[in-house]
């Protein structure tokens, strides 16, 4: 469903109601009025939100040039996680007090009861979208959630990054995720969601909210990895869900299953046939040895 606009109704959103560094509140989580603006009426819109949603951009490439900086501070290119295995992609910003955090607690909490394992079986990459934000926090951010996902040798397999601003441009807008900035609070809105691209770099799925079925990351991984990963369980499984773009997740594919019974009907019936022809060749061989 390429080019296909989700509205930001579908998404949470990070609306900031103090500075950065501080454990203000954010709006839609506290109960607390989103900070309005200069002539806006009580309980209308941000204008600012029209702005924030995600155009999908199914089976686009992402730029394998695109130059950041790993938490490491080495510099490095989009495309050397490339080639191998599906990448997990999160856009957030590394300052942020609440939904970021609360995106890569998700995904981190549905990663850690999967048997697939990063850096053998996918990578995951975080990129920022403050490009203020530089490796310091990139690396203590990164300490955090590997303390938090407990895993020998994760750590081989997430990447924190930070970027310059055309490289960070260039990056969202290959995947549609549109953003914005308010320079009054010095904070960012955007969307809740992680995306799934294939070991080519072309994005395969998008997954929306702050918590994700382990299910549906597991079954988008081996479908973006062409089931090079996975298990004949696996193959049954996407037999029986199918994606739906719309609502980023798997859903119940009720005529597969009807497919599925039609073809396992017929092979039924077929070694039935076969059961029971070769009991009638038996039967008539006795027949002739009798006479």
């Amino acid at each position: 469903m390429h080019g296909k606009t989700l509205g930001v109704a579908a998404v949470v959103f990070s609306v900031l109601l103090t500075g950065p560094g501080s454990a203000g509140a954010q709006g839609g989580f506290t109960g607390q009025r989103p900070m309005e603006t200069p002539g806006q009426r009580a309980g209308e819109r941000p204008a600012l939100l029209n702005e924030v949603r995600i155009d999908q951009k199914l089976d686009e490439p992402v730029p394998r040039d695109l130059a950041f900086v790993d938490e490491d501070r080495r510099n490095v290119r989009l495309g050397q996680y490339f080639g191998e295995r599906p990448i997990i992609l999160a856009l957030v910003y590394y300052e942020c007090p609440m939904l970021c955090t609360q995106v890569l607690t998700g995904l981190v909490t549905a990663v850690g009861v999967l048997d697939f394992k990063a850096g053998r079986d996918y990578e995951v990459v975080v990129a920022s979208i403050d490009p203020g934000e530089g490796p310091g926090l990139a690396r203590a951010k990164k300490a955090s959630y590997m303390e938090r996902l407990d895993r020998d040798g994760a750590d081989r397999g997430w990447h924190f990054l930070t970027g310059t601003q055309p490289a960070i441009d260039r990056l969202a807008d290959s995947v549609g995720f549109r953003y914005a900035y308010d320079e009054a609070i010095d904070q960012y809105a955007h969307a809740a969601v992680i995306m799934v691209l294939t070991p080519e770099g072309r994005v395969s799925r998008y997954f929306y909210g702050i918590e994700y079925l382990s299910r549906d990351l597991r079954l988008g991984l081996v479908e973006a990895s062409r089931n090079r990963i996975g298990t004949a369980v696996d193959q049954a499984l996407l037999l029986c869900y199918h994606y739906d773009p719309e609502a980023g997740r798997y859903g119940f594919a009720v005529m597969n299953l009807v497919r599925l019974g039609g073809l396992l009907t017929l092979a039924a019936l077929g070694v039935f046939l076969v059961v029971a022809l070769r009991r009638e060749r038996s039967s008539a061989v006795g027949a002739g040895v009798r006479e």
